[in-house]
């Protein structure tokens, strides 16, 4: 993709339906074809139902992939992408870094970039202040080539890529009594050009010695280090500043921090993340992937500039039917055939929503007036959402405009209404391999009035058989759905399509007189029998809202 594209979900509602589904799909590739500049990809907001996944493998097309969240993400932030640190290198090589870099904190990885720490400049202060060990260099199994750059040295015997593993490190200031006193083997000497201090050294088995010196040193030293394996390193420094800056030479690795490190991965949410650094001092937090490969570091200050997710929506306008995060989104269009909901949009938008059966219809509109041919597959999607959201044209929803729009759509994917509307419905009406959760919320809706709250979920099938064999597990299901969604009440609508019929039953306090008032009817059964009423949208809603507003 061209880095200058930018990518758009389109995106259905929540427990999405044949419709929510085929439409983000036929939408998202109508605005491929007509807006080059950006990359439309259709997502899903919940799993499939079996209709809706019948449709799919039928006319070949991929499953969207599922989102559930709209909120902006680590990966939407500007963060500081670097390789990391290697934990050999020394506390002066980091923090000439961390000044080249204009930063505080240097992630420490290994070979594989895998994160192993974090140094800060803090731990660099205590290095220099705090640490009065002279065996620490040995401790830290420090390598020469650490010690070279530190002190501008130049190595005269030894192997640069070896390390001070034991030891201490001693100025011979004293006299040569003295130095035989205080230098024991392996230790680290460091002393001036003189050729019998030097000896001294080596005779006593240091396992390193700095001579500060720019003259050379005598061939007979040379000779009997080599002979006795021991590292010599010559250095334009005076002893005074070889001492102050040897422990620059310690590698980070000793002085990182490795454990109770708070780190984020790509995906993790913004705020979530400003929760959890609202708790922690630091100020830099590395990102890493799954197997905790580095990926960069970002601080407090990348989160006040990150890139809102662009979102179009399709088959619903109201925020309890959108993705979660939906208020951190940027939404840039909502293409709808509902009521008005309660969605807020910070700047305009392009809003097209058409007292239409199926949002279906009017992406097929919005093909034929872009001019764009609608080929097989493409119209076998948007006659299946027309069939489905209109129970085969027999929804009070239905318009004339649905089903002139169905046949001309089935004549391009050459197919037969009946047929195809038999099959999907069947697929849907299969609940022997649904648990009754899947088959509660294939379907399902909650709406608001003023302080109340109410999920509807409608079930349809092609018998009443079907539909009484999951009527009693549905009613007990209601329960924990008010329960986990925080309603005052639910409902299901048990639609027996082939007869226009619908069975309602219900949950929570006042919901009984709430149907009895809307439709005149008496409970038979445990149930309501709705002869006639098959839309949720247009029959059962605004009956029932019209109800609880009274």
């Amino acid at each position: 993709m061209n880095s200058e594209q930018k990518i758009v979900w389109v995106v259905g509602h929540k427990n999405p339906d044949t419709d929510s589904i085929c439409a983000a799909i036929t939408y998202a590739n109508l605005k491929n074809q007509v807006d080059p500049e950006n990359t439309y990809i259709p997502k899903k907001a919940g799993n499939v139902s079996s209709e809706t996944k019948y449709v799919l493998e039928r006319f070949g097309v991929e499953e969207p992939e599922t989102v559930t969240h709209a909120g902006a993400q680590v990966k939407d932030i500007d963060y500081r992408e670097t390789n990391g640190v290697d934990g050999h290198i020394s506390l002066k090589k980091a923090w000439n870094l961390m000044k080249t870099l204009d930063v505080v904190t240097l992630p420490v990885v290994d070979k594989q970039k895998r994160l192993q720490g974090l140094i800060v400049n803090g731990d660099l202060a205590y290095s220099y202040m705090d640490v009065m060990d002279n065996t620490i260099l040995g401790q830290a199994k420090t390598q020469y080539k650490n010690i070279i750059e530190t002190i501008e040295g130049t190595m005269i015997t030894g192997n640069e890529h070896a390390y001070f593993t034991k030891g201490k490190v001693v100025v011979a200031s004293g006299n040569r009594a003295a130095m035989h006193e205080e230098i024991d083997d392996d230790d680290l000497v460091i002393l001036g050009n003189i050729k019998e201090r030097q000896m001294i050294a080596l005779e006593e088995n240091a396992s390193c010695i700095i001579v500060s010196t720019k003259e050379e040193i005598d061939d007979e030293v040379i000779t009997l280090a080599k002979e006795k394996e021991c590292v010599i390193i010559s250095t334009p420094y005076d002893s005074f500043t070889v001492a102050r800056l040897i422990h620059q030479s310690l590698p980070i690795k000793y002085f990182m921090t490795k454990k109770g490190i708070v780190s984020f991965e790509m995906d993790d949410y913004v705020d979530d993340v400003k929760e959890q650094m609202a708790k922690i001092r630091h100020r830099d937090f590395p990102i890493i992937d799954e197997q905790r490969h580095l990926l960069g570091m970002m601080s407090r200050r990348n989160l006040l500039n990150f890139k809102k997710k662009r979102l179009i929506l399709v088959d619903h306008n109201e925020k309890s039917q959108a993705v979660d995060g939906i208020e951190d989104a940027n939404i840039l269009e909502i293409i709808d055939h509902h009521r008005l909901g309660s969605l807020e949009t910070i700047s305009p938008i392009f809003f097209r929503n058409q007292p239409l059966g199926c949002t279906g219809t009017i992406i097929y509109q919005m093909y034929m007036e872009q001019g764009i041919e609608v080929d097989k597959q493409t119209a076998g999607l948007l006659l299946a959402e027309i069939i489905s959201d209109t129970l085969m044209f027999r929804s009070p929803t239905c318009t004339a405009v649905d089903k002139m729009e169905a046949e001309a759509l089935a004549r391009i994917a050459e197919v037969d209404i009946e047929e195809l509307a038999t099959a999907m419905f069947e697929a849907g009406s299969d609940f022997s391999s649904k648990s009754i959760d899947e088959i509660f919320y294939q379907d399902f809706k909650i709406f608001a009035l003023d302080n109340m709250a109410f999920g509807v979920s409608q079930v349809s099938a092609v018998s009443r058989k079907q539909l009484n064999s999951i009527k009693e597990s549905l009613r007990d299901y209601m329960n924990t759905v008010i329960g986990e969604k925080s309603l005052n009440m639910a409902f299901v609508m048990l639609t027996d399509i082939f007869s226009e019929t619908t069975e309602l039953i219900y949950m929570g306090n006042g919901a009984k007189e709430i149907v009895e008032k809307s439709f005149g009817v008496k409970e038979k059964k445990g149930g309501y029998m709705l002869e006639g009423v098959v839309s949720r949208k247009k029959q059962l809603i605004p009956s029932l809202m019209q109800v609880m507003q009274e």
